[in-house]
């Protein structure tokens, strides 16, 4: 059976990546969290003060930074490392939340992600999640998904993963920054984010996980099937 390349796409807390990560798995492909990269190229700027408007400053970091994903023993998923140290639990914390989207906009930036990015899925058999998967790092994906949500039913989400990693954030604060990245998720001039003409609408407002995930799971393997 041919492998495809499974790209997912869409707003912040859509449930992208917690769909992308079972798809994977029931596919037995590999998930691969671009925001997760660009979270971790924010904690590296943060960690050694580097100036979003340094072209010099940001080229030099960007040597010194190497981002792998292991799969933890316990749990089975995927975690992040930034040069060898495990920063899972630190990048998803909303200061990171605040800063990602700006740093994501950064041309220099994208350009190192997306290259690697292509290197992880040159082979296929991947399932990647993002904000410009379909559109620019894999323009022949097989498979593109542009998952959409009511931005309050996004915010309770954000919320509700906050509150099992024991962080007490308000929704209110939470709709803004939802505000925020979408805002310059959608108008920036470095791969903005929008839906491919050729990707499947999956609106995850009244869908449970469960749905969202049988509903990728039947239109890869349709496109699996084709190929």
């Amino acid at each position: 059976m041919k492998k495809i390349v499974v790209a997912i796409d869409g707003y912040s807390a859509c449930g992208k990546s917690s769909t992308a990560k079972q798809v994977a798995s029931i596919l037995g492909y590999t998930y691969i969290d671009s925001g997760a990269m660009y979270r971790a190229v924010t904690l590296y700027f943060e960690q050694n003060h580097i100036s979003l408007t340094n072209e010099s400053e940001i080229a030099k970091a960007l040597e010194n930074i190497d981002i792998t994903f292991l799969v933890n023993a316990k749990s089975g998923l995927n975690e992040t490392y930034l040069n060898g140290l495990n920063v899972e639990e630190e990048i998803r914390k909303m200061y990171i939340s605040n800063k990602v989207s700006q740093v994501s906009s950064i041309k220099a930036v994208r350009d190192a992600m997306v290259a690697q990015q292509r290197k992880l899925g040159k082979k296929k058999g991947v399932v990647m999640d993002g904000r410009d998967i379909g559109t620019v790092v894999f323009k022949d994906a097989e498979l593109k998904v542009f998952m959409v949500a009511d931005i309050y039913i996004r915010g309770a989400r954000r919320q509700a993963e906050y509150l099992e990693k024991k962080q007490l954030v308000d929704l209110e604060e939470i709709l803004e920054n939802l505000k925020t990245r979408d805002h310059l998720d959608t108008t920036r001039e470095e791969s903005p984010l929008k839906q491919a003409e050729d990707a499947v609408v999956v609106d995850t407002t009244f869908r449970t996980l469960e749905e969202q995930v049988e509903e990728v799971i039947n239109l890869a393997l349709s496109k699996i099937i084709d190929t």
